[in-house]
């Protein structure tokens, strides 16, 4: 059951094989004697779980069941959750006890899927490697001296880990891609405005988006699936029909499945940077996909090396906006002692914030100011309509866009903890999707140096994930990259 999809699990609740509080118990089991050693977790909530679980157990009986009733799942630490520690990974809310649910868990709850508990994070999703958690860094489970990826860090190595079959993130930069790369599974970040940020604590409202971990993209078909859907307490939601995003995984094997699918290589993504072993695998997983019928053309995004300077104005910028709500007054972390309202204010965002947050603030504050307004933020979201034109232009050529997700394999921890250039270097390949608005997923595609795995990235269309999770599904169906699990998680 450990190692089972969610359709393998699905047939086995049905079919009375076991229950869900019995297989909520096992993953429960399981968290309790890994996570120790990987830190994914934040917070189990173990009772909850069952008694959800208990519930489930009676729709199935009931003969109510839906594709989600009785899984498990975890997640992410910034997704708001009614009457359990919603902490974002930091010091400001290590005691905040949340009173409604983000509309991610609603919808995830009516379908009758038992949240396990709440993952570790990069603090306020800030972060490439998980390493900026007030609770500390999470551990990748193929090498537990090595980060995980972030900011979603915790719900990749659970998944990895199999602590969970599937789990929640959010990506404003590449924060479900990458580290679903560095940890060997599948990740997806729908187009923008799919899934609904009510809940969702902010970072970059106009950049975060909520995503799916699964071992596969067929489990991450079903988890997005559910997440997904028209919210009116999100301004950004897009009011579409609802889409079923498995519905062309179900289609009869071919020996060419992927005829007919053009897949753009950007010059931009083969050039400088990328590590030799990762290389490799993007090359040999492309050998694979041509061999499945598809055919790869040349693309630019001429743009694309300025993505991360764009990144760095616009999403701090939005988050010294996000975060002055955190003052120490109305919940949140509040100083033990002060002398006035401003001094509360100082040294409750001073004690509560960690170094990254602090530096991001500082950033967008200045970016924001006056005098800089013009030079800094305003040209940053002229490059950011340059980025999106170019991927117009490249996807009128193909169907879909591949690359490496990250340009190296998981770091050790702390290699680049005092060099956040370097770190932000980590989402080259990542960010412009992410300011773009567009679909993107990471799939496993094979190992670099060491055993650590490499991640292929599609990027597609707004609105194409479907066609995504189907041109994953093929590759994962002609190859085995993404059954291989860490010796930890045997």
């Amino acid at each position: 059951m450990i190692n089972a999809s969610l359709t393998e699990l699905r047939a086995a609740l049905d079919a009375g094989k076991i229950s869900s509080v019995e297989l909520a118990t096992l993953f429960l089991d399981r968290i309790e004697r890994l996570d120790p050693a990987l830190n994914a977790f934040i917070t189990v909530d173990r009772d909850g779980a069952l008694e959800t679980a208990r519930a489930a157990d009676a729709r199935i009986a009931a003969g109510d069941a839906g594709p989600l009733t009785g899984i498990p799942l975890a997640h992410k630490d910034v997704f708001c959750t009614e009457g359990v520690l919603t902490t974002c990974g930091s010091k400001m809310l290590a005691n905040f006890v949340s009173p409604y649910d983000a509309h991610v868990v609603s919808l995830l709850k009516a379908a009758g899927a038992v949240s396990l508990g709440k993952t570790n994070m990069d603090e306020f999703a800030m972060g490439s490697s998980n390493e900026n958690s007030h609770f500390g860094p999470a551990k990748n489970p193929w090498d537990t001296t090595r980060i995980p990826g972030g900011s979603s860090g915790g719900s990749a190595a659970a998944v990895a880990a199999r602590l969970v079959p599937v789990a929640t993130g959010t990506d404003t930069g590449g924060s479900v891609r990458q580290p679903a790369a560095l940890t060997g599974v599948t990740g997806i970040k729908p187009t923008y405005g799919v899934v609904s940020r009510y809940g969702m604590i902010a970072y970059a409202s106009s950049l975060d988006q909520g995503g799916a971990f699964g071992a596969s993209a067929a489990d991450c078909a079903q988890l997005l699936t559910a997440m997904a859907g028209f919210d009116p307490r999100d301004s950004t939601s897009i009011e579409r029909p609802a889409e079923d995003y498995s519905r062309e995984l179900a289609a009869p094997a071919a020996a060419r499945p992927l005829a007919g699918l053009r897949i753009g290589l950007p010059k931009e993504f083969f050039g400088a940077g990328m590590a030799d072993d990762v290389r490799a695998a993007v090359e040999a997983a492309l050998d694979g996909y041509r061999a499945l019928g598809a055919t790869t053309v040349d693309v630019s995004l001429p743009n694309a090396q300025l993505a991360i300077p764009a990144y760095y104005v616009i999403a701090p910028a939005e988050a010294s906006s996000n975060l002055s709500r955190f003052d120490g007054v109305r919940y949140g972390h509040r100083a033990a002692d002060y002398r006035d309202l401003a001094e509360m204010y100082s040294k409750s965002r001073a004690e509560g914030f960690g170094a990254e947050v602090k530096r991001r603030i500082l950033v967008g504050t200045y970016v924001l100011s006056h005098g800089y307004y013009d030079a800094y933020y305003l040209q940053a979201q002229k490059l950011r309509r340059l980025i999106a034109q170019d991927f117009q232009a490249a996807l009128a050529d193909c169907d879909v866009i591949a690359g490496p997700t990250s340009p190296t394999t998981a770091w050790a921890i702390g290699e680049k903890s005092d060099d956040p250039v370097q770190m932000y270097l980590s989402d080259i390949y990542t960010i412009a999707v992410n300011l773009a608005g567009l679909p993107g997923l990471s799939h496993p595609c094979g190992f670099g140096a060491g055993e650590l795995p490499v991640g292929l990235q599609l990027v597609g269309d707004y609105f194409s994930e479907a066609r995504l999770l189907n041109a994953a599904h093929r590759f994962q169906q002609a190859s085995d990259w993404h059954l291989r699990r860490p010796a930890l998680a045997a």
